[in-house]
């Protein structure tokens, strides 16, 4: 038996169980601590555990600690969790506005904001809960390398932009641990705390790859691709 079909019986077996299935539906569109999971699922803590070590064995899911409170850690579905079953659990209304927010709206949400305006149709808008006073020039070179415009983006403070009708996505730990509402949270590590061109690259590949599962998930026909002016 090749190693794949291993893989893939493993990971099979794994989704087997109602819960754990359940958990990869919840993580299709947010990365979630264990206690977010066990309250939504009310599956307790010791249960909740075994099933995320078999989701993790299996190469379902994976963990990543928390950017602003360390004591936290996320789970996260795997690129092979997503070829497997696909990206999404099933669609979610069309809203008025998308709207991305990081803590400094410097990097990832303004990249978020400008890539989703080449996939879709709906209104988009990014902001900070402590905006820095520019967008970071990585930022802005990664942007172009990628054919996006950056040069005139500025940073928002979150209060100022947001009306609380956008469905709204935490592209950073920091900024879903601290804003009020409960927004979708995708745990992308923040490039500029290295400030290397790679980490800029990753987070852009991390992003965009996101919000093209987002776009195809919101309501609609599901055959239909993500929406390309």
């Amino acid at each position: 038996m090749s190693t794949d079909l291993e893989t893939r019986a493993r990971a099979y077996a794994a989704l087997g169980d109602p819960s754990r299935l359940a958990i990869i539906d919840l993580l299709a569109h947010a990365d979630l601590a264990p206690s977010e999971l066990g309250t939504r699922l009310d599956i307790p803590t010791n249960l909740m555990s075994h099933h995320l070590q078999i989701l993790q064995q299996a190469g379902l899911v994976t963990r990543r600690r928390s950017e602003g409170d360390g004591r936290r850690t996320y789970i996260l579905r795997t690129a092979e969790c997503n070829q497997l079953i696909g990206g999404g659990a099933g669609h979610l209304p069309r809203p008025g506005r998308v709207a991305f927010v990081c803590s400094q709206n410097s990097a990832r949400s303004q990249l978020g904001e400008s890539y989703w305006r080449t996939i879709s149709d709906i209104p988009v808008v990014s902001a900070g809960t402590h905006p820095a006073a520019r967008v970071h020039p990585q930022a802005v070179r990664v942007g172009r390398r990628h054919g996006l415009d950056l040069t005139g983006a500025t940073p928002k403070l979150a209060q100022d932009v947001l009306t609380g009708d956008e469905l709204l996505i935490a592209v950073c730990d920091r900024a879903y641990e601290e804003l009020d509402t409960q927004p979708l949270h995708w745990s992308i590590p923040d490039p500029a705390r290295v400030d290397r061109a790679d980490a800029f690259d990753t987070a852009y590949d991390n992003l965009t790859s996101r919000v093209d599962l987002l776009a195809a998930s919101l309501e609609g026909d599901p055959h239909d691709p993500p929406h390309r002016l």
